[in-house]
């Protein structure tokens, strides 16, 4: 009988102190008074990070096959893509019924 070959805890250890590090990054963010835009990019940044190391490691996608890889990530990709160009129109659309319509 063949057991499935286990991940040594070493890499669950630093994955977990390096989202531990990034969550301290990102409270510090608000801690140091960051404004505007690089706050918003911060903090999108390492919350992107941390979701990237949680669905790598301890969802085991980084031991998994391309295409279930690619079957899993390409979908949120493509539908983060259409909101990003929704966003673009609504601020066109936004704009323009500023300039028309303000009295």
């Amino acid at each position: 009988m063949e057991y499935p070959k286990q991940h040594p805890i070493g890499i669950y250890l630093k994955i977990w102190a390096l989202l531990f590090i990034l969550s301290g990054l990102s409270y510090s963010v608000d801690y140091f008074h960051f404004e505007g835009y690089l706050r918003w990019a911060l903090i999108i940044i390492f919350m992107m990070l941390k979701a990237g190391l949680i669905v790598a490691f301890f969802m085991h996608m980084v031991w998994e096959r391309v295409a279930l890889i690619y079957a899993i990530l390409i979908p949120p990709l493509l539908l983060l893509t259409l909101v990003g160009i929704g966003v673009l129109e609504g601020d066109y659309t936004f704009l323009t019924r500023n300039i028309f319509f303000d009295s």
